[in-house]
């Protein structure tokens, strides 16, 4: 395979053959500062900046200069280009200083983080709020205002990123952004699993025993439900359609309301209710056992 031809190196560097020292270090340090590996990491520029390396060390040296004027590259002399490379060092230290520099400089700034607390409602059923973000600048404390959609079911710890609203940056660094982090208060009656709005109902022991019409607190307000007599505490109802919507790309149906109701047993009694309660014992019979009672009797029977 051939070898590949050297080019000229006043035309490596693009100045005339009669270009002073000032001119060739210029013209150097213009090519350096595009192709030194540090900054331009390819292989083209890599052989750019080699080729450019060369012709600069022999240009600034006046005896290698002399040389080659008269010679070309056949009178160079690579081991005699001492003060050549001197000045290549001394160019390309102050390039990658001034490069180096300048990346410190241009930082990208802080991201900033807001904690939004909602409802269990809001976060349940989406809305909108408007937040008011604190910047710090010296002295002068400042605010942004900012519009957050929750969407409908969004869960505790979701995290809204506004891109370019955090801390500005420095020197030309981009800005950070702001992470709004959502929070949902403790709710007195609802807790959710997935879709599902869970809570629970007290009733009396008649309505537990004759069954009634209660009124169960949903997302949607009030509504009534039916417990059928018989009703042991703990039973869990279902009511479709009153839970959290749903928010994958499917869509799909809201999930339900789940009532555990629980029996609430009778205190402080007057003489009267202590007699119908005693009269409704004796009318049960001490053999009678409750189907439940009964269930649990013959369980315990059974290990012994």
């Amino acid at each position: 395979m051939a070898r590949k031809r050297k080019r000229d190196y006043y035309d490596v560097l693009g100045v005339s053959r009669d270009a002073d020292a000032t001119e060739l270090k210029r013209a150097f340090r213009d090519i350096a500062r595009r192709v030194h590996p540090d900054i331009n990491p390819t292989p083209e520029a890599e052989e750019k900046f080699k080729e450019a390396n060369e012709a600069y060390a022999v240009l600034s040296d006046d005896k290698q200069r002399t040389r080659y004027d008269r010679y070309g590259h056949a009178g160079i002399d690579p081991a005699a280009a001492g003060t050549g490379i001197d000045s290549v060092m001394d160019v390309v230290s102050d390039i990658i200083g001034d490069f180096r520099r300048r990346r410190q400089k241009k930082k990208t700034g802080r991201d900033l983080r807001y904690t939004l607390e909602v409802t269990f409602e809001e976060a349940a059923m989406g809305c909108e709020q408007t937040i008011h973000v604190p910047f710090g600048s010296g002295d002068s404390a400042r605010e942004k205002e900012f519009t957050v959609t929750v969407p409908p079911g969004a869960k505790e710890g979701g995290v809204k990123m506004i891109q370019g609203e955090g801390e500005a940056g420095r020197s030309g660094g981009r800005p950070g952004d702001l992470h709004v982090i959502l929070r949902i208060k403790h709710h007195s009656l609802f807790r959710r699993e997935g879709a599902d709005v869970w809570c629970e109902v007290p009733i009396s022991f008649t309505q537990a025993a004759l069954g009634a019409v209660v009124e169960v607190p949903t997302l949607d307000g009030r509504v009534r439900m039916r417990v059928p007599e018989g009703t042991q505490s703990g039973r869990v109802f279902r009511i479709r359609g009153r839970g959290i919507p749903r928010t994958s790309s499917k869509g799909g149906p809201r999930g339900d309301q789940m009532v555990k109701v629980q029996v609430e047993t009778p205190t402080g009694l007057t003489s009267r209710q202590r007699k119908l309660l005693e009269e409704f014992a004796q009318a049960s019979g001490e053999t009678v056992a409750h189907p439940q009672k009964k269930s649990f009797l013959d369980k315990v029977r059974e290990l012994l």
